[in-house]
């Protein structure tokens, strides 16, 4: 792990408003530089989404941190991720949750994922390919769920999985520049809705899953 550009990296992080010191310490844990292609391996601590395969990308550092702090997790909680890509933001959520979930379109991605975060020693994050649109009803009820990529409305098959008292964080937008993410509350008398930032995702797509993805 590149220590300095890491340090670098969380000292943005704080001056742009990130205070969990457990969402950071979790940040600081995982080395990003695994998780990117090695022709980006030099960009891997600057605050920049970067592309991976199949046209998905790893988010940026802030979005990640801003999303998880959102997402207030807990140790004990059983979380939700909806597209592992290279499986960061799983990696970084396992470090405060007891176990996460994770659904990829892209059976590589989720294969090459689940190889990575194993060899890293991080044991507590379950990686499945599907349709991430569905959730995964088979371990709901979830404590938190997190979307990785932009859903055109508010998915009504993840708030149906969310335990009450449970957090939904996901970006929504059919336009890619008037994306926003909101964060759901799920409690005994209904919903609560707030928008916390603007964002640029790649689509949540549903239906059937690709061939090329099945290889």
């Amino acid at each position: 792990m590149n220590v300095p550009a890491m340090q670098r990296l969380l000292a943005e992080l704080r001056q742009s408003g990130i205070s969990d010191e457990n969402v950071l310490a979790a940040i600081g844990a995982v080395d990003r530089e695994r998780f990117v292609s090695p022709a980006f391996a030099e960009r891997a601590w600057e605050n920049t989404a970067l592309p991976i395969a199949f046209g998905q990308t790893i988010s940026q550092p802030m979005v990640v941190a801003a999303m998880t702090e959102a997402l207030r997790v807990g140790p004990r909680m059983k979380v939700l991720e909806i597209g592992t890509g290279s499986g960061y933001q799983a990696a970084v959520l396992a470090k405060l949750a007891r176990r996460v979930y994770s659904i990829e379109r892209f059976k590589p991605l989720s294969k090459e994922a689940e190889r990575l975060l194993i060899s890293l020693g991080i044991y507590n994050v379950v990686c499945d390919v599907g349709d991430g649109s569905r959730g995964w009803p088979g371990q709901a009820p979830f404590d938190r769920i997190i979307v990785t990529a932009a859903a055109e409305e508010r998915p009504q098959a993840l708030i149906d999985q969310l335990g009450v008292g449970g957090i939904l964080i996901v970006p929504v937008g059919r336009d890619p520049t008037a994306q926003v993410v909101e964060r759901i509350v799920k409690s005994e008398s209904g919903l609560q809705r707030d928008t916390l930032m603007p964002v640029r995702f790649v689509p949540l797509v549903s239906g059937p899953l690709p061939v090329l993805g099945q290889g």
